[in-house]
């Protein structure tokens, strides 16, 4: 099967507020008041965290049926830790992001733990974001200024 490209394009609407789009999707990115924002929407870490989960429901389906292991009910909860001083410019040693994420899922299903065992330990092999959030991904940053023309 061929890699799959995910792209997300857009702007800087204030200092804290960022509207991206994703295929036909519009997304919009601030930070709650106690960090400058508006609270006009969730902000990147939740939306790390949003997706994260949004992956692992995906991904707890699909092993679930290829596995034959009914669900019929599933919750997926989500906490993440991190100090804000780095971001912040506070402190140079804190880490920027997470210090912990912690998963808790809850399904209801007839499967007994045996069965949950091998779906939590495929759903773990094969989430996208859980391979992503639990390994280091080779990121290429680039700056482009586009210099004011001048008349």
């Amino acid at each position: 099967m061929s890699d799959l490209q995910f792209t997300i394009n857009g702007k800087s609407i204030t200092a804290t507020k960022y509207e991206g789009a994703a295929r036909q999707f519009t997304l919009t990115v601030d930070e709650p008041e106690t960090l400058g924002g508006e609270d006009a929407a969730a902000n990147p870490v939740e939306f790390i965290l949003a997706g994260y989960a949004g992956c692992l429901n995906v991904v707890v389906n699909l092993v679930a049926k290829q596995l034959a292991i009914e669900i019929t009910n599933l919750k997926i909860n989500i906490t993440g830790n991190l100090n804000p001083a780095k971001f912040l410019g506070f402190d140079k040693i804190e880490r920027a992001g997470f210090k912990n994420i912690v998963v808790n899922i809850e399904l209801e299903s007839p499967a007994d733990d045996a069965q949950l065992n091998i779906l939590l330990k495929e759903v773990e092999e094969r989430c996208p974001v859980n391979d992503n959030l639990s390994n280091a991904t080779p990121i290429s940053v680039n700056l482009k200024n586009k210099q004011p023309a001048i008349l």
